[in-house]
């Protein structure tokens, strides 16, 4: 029997975690909803924009006219400094502790209309730099214990404007993913004595059957246990645990490796790719930990076109992920796509 071909589990070493597989439904109709593709052309500059330079922001503040990458302190941030300690424990039913943090902002680009894949290279790696700079100068703050940099791309997954730009958010604790993710790679290192993800690294680029790209210092691959229909995950091909630990080429090659996938993602479906994308590094609470190894996630709602999207509901709220479309069948799209922008 072909296990792939048939209903099946998965298992995700990283969260420990199981998803189930149902490679026969995806050829389901599909009579459920349907998103409206948005327009794709947007002027270089938009007055009504507030991430612009120049423009008032939602807040009252106004941006300078920047003219690279732009960083700020999020208007409206989820976390605050100065958030006075306190804890509810009652009986260990009722629990909860307060939590200090920071959020900040950073527009990629002047340009209201760019988006990674028609952004030149160099421009790229300027946003490269600035999430390395900000791990280090928001992870030096004594009560800070994480860094979190995340990019919602379209309206679809939750972004708020168009304008090219990501999210970090930095913790008092890990929050819960990475977390996840730390507990299960500390768990490999003890019982093998090596990192998880260059042990799986190493399998997959062996087997080849899930990469999608790759350069001299990352690998873009559809991870084996992937519950988003698209899903990637891009790993350093050097042990490292964070950002600013990338050299300068390896900066230079995470900037290829970013515009080449989201090329392949935008001409998948001629549409601008929406998309949540964020990096997994090693906590900045002053510990060595070596199980960390740097690598993005990405997750796509998008299912067999530019309308249909993957909602995780019913079954995969109650009981557990569940995905139609393989991972191998995900990888294999991904590479027929032209690393040349259609639009």
């Amino acid at each position: 029997m072909n296990l792939f071909s048939h209903p099946h589990r998965r298992y995700n070493p990283l969260t420990s975690e199981w998803i189930l597989v149902s490679p026969h439904r995806a050829d389901r109709p599909w009579q459920g909803q349907v998103e409206k593709r948005p327009p794709e052309s947007r002027p270089p500059y938009d007055p009504g924009c507030y991430l612009c330079p120049g423009n008032e922001r939602a807040g009252g503040n106004r941006n300078p006219p920047y003219e690279s990458t732009f960083v700020f302190q999020n208007d409206f941030g989820a976390m605050l400094p100065d958030t006075p300690p306190s804890e509810l424990d009652r009986h260990d039913l009722l629990r909860a502790a307060s939590e200090r943090g920071l959020c900040r902002v950073i527009c990629f680009s002047p340009r209201h209309d760019w988006t990674l894949p028609v952004m030149p290279l160099s421009d790229i790696r300027r946003v490269v730099d600035v999430w390395a700079r900000q791990t280090v100068e928001l992870g030096a703050l004594d009560y800070i214990h994480h860094v979190q940099i995340f990019e919602n791309n379209g309206a679809m997954m939750g972004a708020s404007s168009p304008h090219p730009h990501c999210q970090v958010w930095v913790n008092e604790h890990v929050p819960t993913e990475p977390a996840k993710e730390l507990r299960s790679s500390s768990a490999y290192l003890d019982k093998y004595g090596t990192c998880l993800l260059c042990d799986y690294m190493a399998l997959e680029l062996a087997e080849g059957e899930r990469i999608v790209l790759l350069n001299e210092h990352f690998v873009a691959l559809v991870p084996f246990w992937a519950v988003w229909p698209f899903e990637m995950m891009v790993l350093a091909r050097r042990h490292i645990g964070s950002l600013p630990d990338l050299t300068g080429q390896e900066r230079d090659a995470l900037a290829d490796i970013m515009k080449r996938l989201t090329t392949c993602y935008d001409n998948l479906f001629a549409v601008s790719f929406p998309y949540s994308m964020g990096w997994h590094q090693s906590p900045t609470d002053g510990d060595s930990h070596i199980e960390a190894h740097l690598h993005a996630h990405y997750y796509p709602p998008l299912l067999r076109s530019s309308t249909v999207r993957k909602f995780m509901v019913g079954y995969e709220m109650l009981g557990n992920p569940q995905r139609d479309l393989t991972a191998e069948t995900a990888a294999e799209r991904l590479r027929q796509m032209s690393e040349v922008l259609y639009r």
